[in-house]
This record gives structure tokens, sequence and C-alpha cells, in this order.
């Protein structure tokens, strides 16, 4: 199962978590709080939720939200499956340009596309480990 799906299921120690797991990724990734907000799917006004989970608190129970955080994870494994020897690279990759995106960042994609941008970069990252 899942770990989204997982925690969504579970009380706040799994999403809690879920909450550490994330904010440690985007501070790999150096994503200022807007991007993370977006890649949360959340407003600018949410800073307050943002700041929550810095502070290790769960999720939020929200589907969505909890489907992005899966997603999330699941992208970070496919570039560091891809980049094993360079992890820089591997934390590097979501903020350089790509062709696949129309010259945008995956982030950019992201925060441009929402979920189906998420989709999207899982997909071609997917596609690149031949899944």
């Amino acid at each position: 199962m899942n770990q989204a799906i997982a925690a969504h299921n579970h009380p706040d120690q799994d999403r809690g978590a879920l909450a550490r797991m994330v904010i440690r990724l985007f501070e790999h990734w150096k994503l200022g709080s807007e991007d993370q907000l977006a890649m949360l799917g959340l407003s600018t006004g949410n800073r307050g939720a943002l700041s929550r989970y810095r502070k290790g608190e769960p999720l939020a129970p929200s589907r969505d939200l909890l489907e992005r955080a899966g997603h999330l994870l699941a992208i970070h494994k496919n570039l560091r499956l891809i980049f094993p020897q360079d992890r820089d690279l591997a934390y590097a990759w979501m903020t350089r340009r790509n062709r696949a995106f129309e010259g945008r960042t995956p982030v950019e994609a992201i925060r441009e596309w929402g979920f189906a941008g998420m989709l999207m970069v899982r997909a071609y990252l997917d596609r690149s480990r031949g899944i």
C-alpha cells in the first residue's frame, strides 16, 4: 500500500512521519515557501499549515494532500534510482530546465499545471526507469 494512502487510513503518527519526509525533501530540493505550498496544493495564504508541518505536526487528512505527498516521495525515489552515484544531481534535478516540460523546471511545471504537472513529472521519471 502506498505511504500516502496508508497515512490517510491511519492516525496522526503516520501523517506526522509523512510531513517530516516531505519537508526534508523540500530542503534537499532547496525550494522556497511558495514552491513548497504549490507542491502540496496549498494556497499562498496557507503558510500557517506549512509552518506547522515544519514543526512536525501531521499532514492534514486530506486525500489530495496525501496523494501529492506520495507522488513527491515517488519522484524522489525515482531520482535517487536514476542518479544513484550523484546525490547532488538527484536533488538539483527538480530545479533544472527540461525540454520534456517545455523548457520549464519540474517545479515550474507542477506550479503551472498543478496536480496534472506533478503526474507528468512522475510519469516522465517512471518512463526513464523503464516502468
